[in-house]
């Protein structure tokens, strides 16, 4: 039997070319070559703990995210695609799992610090945003799943799982396997003004940027800050078009771009334009399945609902065995 994996993605707005390299692009090589039976979430609860204030795009944002991961390449007949809401098993176990969390390992997270610190314009001092590596803890134990895909960054999040489950697991009735961090090389993409590829930002080059508007965000892209004219010799290691070109060019391509870049034979504005050219090439494919499932919304409904189903059925057994464990049933 296939080893089950799971992950999920916040739909806080459209994706960008970072959440692609990032996240789902892995998805889908899990999917296709790894021997696991994957399921991917949006989660759209998890978009509550820092968006609250506003849901009225959430509905649009979480169809919208579906369909850039049938675009990108996840394959519903090899990967179970469902909605966090739709399984209201999650929001039990978050609860009873809640029971048992001590908050000092809830205050000592770091990414907790580093979202109140990043996200300072939001009022997150409620309890959803403390207690939001409880419902993560839900997420995957309620699959019992294997491994969870992640970078290093991330390790922190999973370890809180592992800990809660064998919390649970000491407490009551070993219920929960422990799961495994699936590390993933991330690769680190910048936005088009240097600073960290946000969409709050609005540096953010998207996975349906095309045409005019990926040209017009690849041309405005920072490049090495002393390189102030064409015939300065640039530092490739230091550009974010070198950066884009590292993902996008062939290796050889690559290689002649960073010594044409250091003894100065290429200027910035030819090296985006063709930066521009790859980006458009290897994205045409995404481009053309966008246009499709876009089109075809009772299509992605019907994907949804039947992943759905499968997340649901999974969920109902296992949190009979967490009713039992805890003599409430």
């Amino acid at each position: 039997m296939k080893k089950r994996i799971l992950s999920g993605m916040r739909p806080t707005g459209k994706l960008h070319l970072g959440n692609y390299h990032g996240a789902l692009k892995n998805w889908v090589d899990l999917q296709n070559e790894g021997p696991y039976d994957c399921f991917y979430f949006v989660a759209d609860w998890h978009a509550l703990t820092s968006d609250y204030n506003d849901t009225s795009q959430l509905q649009d944002y979480t169809f919208d995210m579906v369909v850039d991961w049938l675009s990108a390449g996840l394959d519903p007949e090899k990967s179970t695609l469902f909605i966090q809401s739709r399984v209201m098993e999650h929001a039990e176990l978050f609860l009873l799992l809640s029971m048992i969390t001590p908050i000092p390992w809830l205050e000592r997270n770091p990414t907790y610090k580093e979202m109140r610190a990043e996200l300072a314009e939001k009022d997150l001092s409620t309890f959803g945003f403390l207690g939001y590596p409880v419902l993560q803890a839900a997420d995957i134990l309620m699959y019992k799943a294997y491994g969870v895909p992640v970078g290093v960054d991330q390790l922190p999040h999973l370890e809180l799982t592992r800990e809660i489950a064998r919390r649970f697991n000491h407490l009551y009735k070993s219920v929960f396997p422990i799961p495994e961090p699936l590390l993933t090389q991330v690769p680190k993409l910048l936005g088009i003004d240097g600073r960290k590829m946000s969409k709050s930002y609005e540096n953010a080059i998207y996975l349906s940027d095309s045409g005019k508007a990926l040209q017009q965000k690849v041309a405005s892209m920072f490049t090495d800050p002393q390189r102030m004219r064409k015939t300065d010799a640039g530092r490739p290691e230091i550009c974010n078009v070198y950066a884009f070109h590292d993902l996008y060019t062939p290796w050889e391509e690559v290689r002649e771009i960073a010594e044409s870049c250091r003894n100065a034979s290429i200027g910035c504005v030819a090296c985006k334009k063709r930066l521009f050219s790859r980006i458009q090439e290897e994205m045409a494919a995404v481009h053309e399945r966008q246009v499709h499932y876009r089109g075809n919304r009772k299509e992605v409904e019907k994907i949804i609902a039947e992943g759905t189903g499968r997340a649901c059925a999974i969920a109902a057994a296992t949190m009979e065995e967490v009713r039992s464990a805890l003599n409430i049933r």
